[in-house]
């Protein structure tokens, strides 16, 4: 009985954490900073409400030289997927961004046997080829929003790299504090970019109110706490399930955005039909995966 009332309290738990993620692109287009600005407050919140957490929680985060470098240079990685995602929002809107962004699995299943090399799954290839027609038909609807759909693939590209390359150290150590290392990786890279073409001056540091407390929101509570949220309720629910649920974050993301923004994020019946597609082969992929495990395809 009490772990039956823990495993609901974790689903509704997993599901408010989705929403936040969601909630990002959503902030995203409210921030009015440009999305290198917005990316290097955010790396820099996200770092200080980790690395509170993780000392409160007492928990170890010296590592070993090589694993701090691997760790930063994800961070780059990570930062340059934010890049492109604020961007991608800038110059077209959040639906768009979103939709397209569920291409992430794609990009990942032909990442990830490059890697580790093992065979490509026909599995993953199937869900790819959906994957792509869904894409096809967004394009054919949206065309002026080419640029966003252009750097939202790219994110996503980026995104799956990031997913596949976390994958393979994060069994080694916590994942608050693969994270913390992540987010200094991404932060002093931007910073030292911004010191080498002189971006940072007197003007820098001044951002509205508003802005501020979006940032604020988006750094401690859509990132350091997201992250660290997920970290518990996979003690309590199964990978399958986390990751199943994290498929719905597109699908919060366009409603907040419908009902937030209005008429900027209605889009043709083609562009819902395309982002359909693309989150229904996204959203059925683990499901398939594990119903065939076993299987040799």
């Amino acid at each position: 009985m009490f772990k039956s009332a823990e495993n609901i309290k974790s689903h509704f738990h997993l599901h408010f954490v989705i929403i936040l993620l969601g909630f990002t692109a959503i902030l995203g287009n409210l921030i009015s900073l440009e999305a290198i600005h917005l990316v290097w407050y955010r790396m820099l919140f996200a770092f200080i409400g980790l690395l509170i957490f993780i000392l409160i929680k007492k928990k170890r985060f010296l590592l070993n030289f090589r694993s701090i470098v691997k760790l930063l240079g994800i961070g780059v990685i990570i930062a340059l997927h934010w890049i492109f995602f604020f961007h991608a929002i800038n110059v077209s809107n959040v639906s768009v961004t979103l939709g397209v962004m569920a291409s992430t699995t794609l990009f990942t299943s032909f990442i990830e046997p490059v890697f580790n090399r093992s065979r490509v799954l026909w599995l993953e290839v199937f869900i790819g080829i959906i994957v792509i027609g869904g894409l096809y038909i967004i394009f054919q609807f949206e065309t002026q929003y080419y640029e966003g759909i252009f750097f939202a693939l790219l994110a996503a590209l980026l995104n799956g790299l990031f997913a596949v390359l976390n994958k393979r150290i994060s069994l080694k150590y916590e994942p608050t504090v693969i994270s913390l290392y992540e987010m200094l990786g991404g932060f002093g890279v931007i910073t030292l970019f911004y010191l080498l073409t002189g971006g940072i001056d007197a003007t820098f540091f001044k951002i509205s109110a508003s802005d501020l407390i979006y940032i604020l929101i988006l750094g401690f509570l859509c990132t350091s706490y997201a992250f660290a949220a997920i970290v518990e309720i996979m003690k309590v629910l199964t990978a399958f399930n986390v990751v199943l649920a994290i498929n719905m974050e597109p699908v919060y993301g366009i409603i907040m955005a419908l009902v937030i923004f209005g008429e900027t994020e209605q889009m043709s019946p083609g562009f819902y039909l395309g982002a359909i597609i693309i989150i229904s082969a996204v959203f059925t992929y683990p499901i398939l995966k594990s119903k065939l495990a076993g299987y040799k395809f």
